[in-house]
């Protein structure tokens, strides 16, 4: 594994020929860093797989450089995606699509759909753009981390989860902290109307502002695999629990207006919740570093983004939601 600090336009072209030539490449997005491989290359998307631990019949999702690429990979696009994909893309949104040859089962899990984004970061997006000069036509690119682990959003962490599973031909581009810090919102796009599957930035309060409704209408008897739906997920190794009272040489993040009580270790004090969002796996890899038996999560906010640390917490913590 070569870890790229200088991510030069020379060294980005170089990453991208990698891929064209089946190695994987961990880059930055604007939510975590992803494990990239060239999405048509089966053995290449294996390697993905082998890497995380990911059971093979899991999805992943396909990165794009833009809208112009929705067409090549997915079929009957509903009016309301493409209003979507006008509004957030580049950005924190996944749609998930019928599917178009080209995503064979084992980008898809065996489902008749497939998971389309385009990453609203300039590294990752002047990658997609030299691999599609290449005759790349997507970059499969879950989490860089062990399946089920905490989604890293540095270099460091990519190299710290994944470094002696990784080849010495496999890159890892080093693009700064990733900016939101936890993952795309996933929209189901295959039914009357959309659906979330998985919340993140964009929140339901960004589509009623943009009058978008969601509903669960269509496919409520559909179950569709995403990526992060299993109860236990963004997992430390540290317990994590939400908004319980914390113990002497337990671990606390919270809001930088709670107190820290006696004897608890404070372990962030995000001033807003965007803050949140930002260091919120940082602080599950701290509190895995320091050998915390627990972390105690405390949030309370009507925030729109609210939702989704509360999904991302709650799987980390293995509660119901």
């Amino acid at each position: 594994m070569e870890l790229i600090s200088n991510c030069t336009a020379d060294a980005i072209s170089n990453a991208a020929k990698a891929l064209k030539e089946g190695h994987l490449v961990a880059f930055p997005t604007e939510t975590v860093y992803g494990l990239g491989a060239d999405a048509t290359n089966e053995q290449a998307v294996s390697r993905i797989y082998s890497v995380k631990g990911r059971p093979t019949d899991h999805p992943l999702i396909v990165h794009i450089s833009s809208i112009n690429k929705l067409e090549d990979w997915a079929t009957d696009i509903p009016d309301y995606a493409i209003k979507l994909a006008k509004e957030f893309w580049p950005g924190p949104m996944t749609l998930i699509l019928p599917r178009k040859d080209i995503a064979k089962d084992f980008i898809t899990g065996g489902q008749d759909s497939v998971g389309l984004r385009v990453p609203d970061q300039p590294v990752a997006l002047t990658l997609l753009k030299e691999f599609e000069e290449l005759g790349g036509q997507g970059v499969a690119a879950p989490s860089a981390n062990r399946f089920g682990a905490v989604s890293p959003t540095t270099a460091e962490a990519v190299g710290e989860e994944l470094g002696e599973y990784l080849d010495s031909t496999d890159l890892v581009l080093d693009g700064g902290q990733s900016l939101i810090g936890i993952e795309s919102t996933i929209i189901d796009c295959t039914g009357v109307s959309p659906r979330v599957l998985r919340p993140g930035a964009v929140s339901r309060s960004n589509l009623r502002n943009r009058e978008i409704s969601t509903s669960v209408e269509g496919n409520f008897n559909k179950k569709i695999k995403t990526s992060g739906d299993f109860d236990s997920h963004y997992s430390p190794r540290t317990k994590v629990s939400l908004n319980e009272i914390a113990q002497k040489g337990e671990g606390l993040l919270a809001l930088a207006e709670f107190e820290t009580p006696i004897g608890v270790i404070r372990l962030g004090s995000p001033k807003t919740i965007e803050d949140f969002a930002h260091v919120l796996y940082d602080v599950f890899r701290m509190a895995d570093k320091l050998k915390l038996n627990k972390l105690n999560v405390h949030i309370e906010s009507d925030h729109p983004l609210t939702e989704a640390l509360l999904d991302r917490i709650k799987k980390a913590s293995n509660l119901k939601i």
